[in-house]
């Protein structure tokens, strides 16, 4: 079984055509980055607002509350009552991007307004009293302080998707879910557990770049990569020093 899998893994034959492993590999990276831009544009300047100024946290409770709703069941739901009403692919592909930019923005939204909430008061009073108005303490101040938890959630919230989108091949998307999807339904194991595996691979390999971004643009304070400094004085002068 492991080898045939291997086999079906690297045979060039299921790599070409436009229901091939590429052309699916580009539809679920597609499906995915699209998703987590437009769960940022929402989740990202809501948990700015909410963490800044202190109103609206029940959003975020309402947020996580969905996470609760299933997946499965919300994606049949929706498209069985926008199929009448869009045409073509597109009573297919619409509803499954909007259950999965629903999944995408608990753990954004959440990220970015307990990034914010976290900053310490002492830093905000010493930026208020210097004379910095509300924005730019907000862009100066908390928003450094965000970074790393406000990625987290990204980061999250691309896993979910890159998994989540394989759910939605049962309402006609495309991308890896297919290899499921239809591996299932015609008893083809091979290519189902390769393409489980293509889906792992896949979370792992976007995952990366995220991982290296919040090491290159959060502060070493933050992240904890500053080097220990040793105080002097809580070690002894060596022997044999001058006097």
């Amino acid at each position: 079984m492991i080898g045939d899998i291997l086999q079906w893994l690297l045979s060039g034959q299921e790599w070409s055509g436009s229901s091939g492993i590429l052309a699916r590999l580009i539809e679920h990276i597609w499906y995915t980055l699209l998703v987590i831009v437009l769960a940022s544009l929402i989740a990202v300047p809501a948990g700015l607002w909410i963490g800044h100024t202190g109103r609206g946290r029940w959003m975020v409770t309402v947020a996580n509350a969905l996470r609760a709703i299933p997946t499965l069941g919300l994606l049949f739901a929706l498209t069985l009552v926008l199929l009448p009403h869009l045409p073509g692919s597109a009573a297919f592909v619409v509803p499954s991007i909007a259950v999965l930019v629903l999944l995408a923005v608990p753990p954004i939204l959440s990220g970015t307004y307990s990034g914010v909430e976290s900053t310490d008061p002492v830093a905000l009073d010493a930026a208020r009293g210097i004379g910095m108005t509300g924005p730019q303490v907000l862009r100066t101040v908390e928003v450094p302080i965000a970074l790393p938890l406000l990625i987290s959630g990204v980061r999250a919230a691309v896993l979910q998707v890159v998994a989540t989108a394989t759910i939605a091949a049962y309402v006609g998307l495309g991308g890896l879910g297919r290899f499921l999807i239809d591996g299932l339904a015609t008893s083809d194991y091979v290519a189902t557990a390769g393409g489980a595996i293509l889906v792992a691979l896949l979370a792992l390999a976007l995952d990366a770049p995220f991982a290296l971004l919040e090491r290159i643009v959060v502060s070493p304070g933050l992240s904890g990569r500053l080097p220990r400094t040793t105080d002097p004085s809580t070690h002894p002068a060596p022997a044999g020093g001058t006097s």
